[in-house]
């Protein structure tokens, strides 16, 4: 794993935007996406909104997503995997770029064809917590067409990342503008953000 986390990290550095193939590994990959199929079946994810808990406004012209929040108190055997994972390359960012991550917050992401989310900044207003933004996509067999790119505004570029499976994204939470271009299919993901 060193080596994706350095892949990761080093792309960030020299980019601002972070990318590593396969960072959740086939086999966890296959087994979030089937968890996240399910939650959707069972109709228990949440239609999106934009703000915090002190200020949650739900506007499907912004964005119109569906997510469920993944918890350690589920105690999913492939949620708590991803948690492990997740400890694990905190550990290592703090060890070896001193960037005092204390904390996560992670959901699951399900946009159904036509859902996009407009351009936004991570961090909240209220609440600078958000130090790093990471998304890792759900999304095997991801075709040119499919749609749904993470679109990313730099000052002097716009970057575009395909959701493919297994991939991880990783930036600056306030630093970076960005949006989901709308999905011709159903765009799956694990979005979270890093925090103190």
């Amino acid at each position: 794993m060193k080596k994706i986390f350095e892949t990761l990290i080093e792309s960030f550095t020299e980019h601002n935007v972070g990318i590593a193939e396969n960072f959740l590994g086939e086999h966890l990959a296959i087994q979030l996406k089937e968890n996240l199929i399910l939650l959707n079946i069972g109709k228990v994810l949440k239609s999106a909104g934009t703000g915090n808990e002190e200020s949650v406004h739900q506007d499907t012209l912004v964005r119109n997503d569906k997510i469920y929040w993944l918890d350690k108190s589920h105690n999913d055997p492939h949620e708590n995997e991803f948690f492990i994972l997740m400890d694990v390359f905190i550990r290592y960012l703090n060890e070896t770029c001193y960037t005092g991550i204390t904390g996560y917050e992670f959901h699951y992401a399900w946009y159904e064809k036509g859902s996009f989310y407009k351009r936004h900044f991570d961090r909240f207003r209220n609440d600078d917590s958000r130090q790093f933004s990471m998304i890792t996509y759900l999304n095997s067999d991801w075709n040119d067409g499919d749609g749904g790119e993470l679109c990313i505004h730099h000052t002097d570029r716009v970057q575009l990342i395909a959701p493919t499976n297994g991939k991880s994204v990783f930036f600056n939470s306030s630093e970076l503008e960005h949006e989901v271009l709308i999905t011709n299919v159903p765009r799956l993901s694990i979005t979270g953000w890093l925090k103190r």
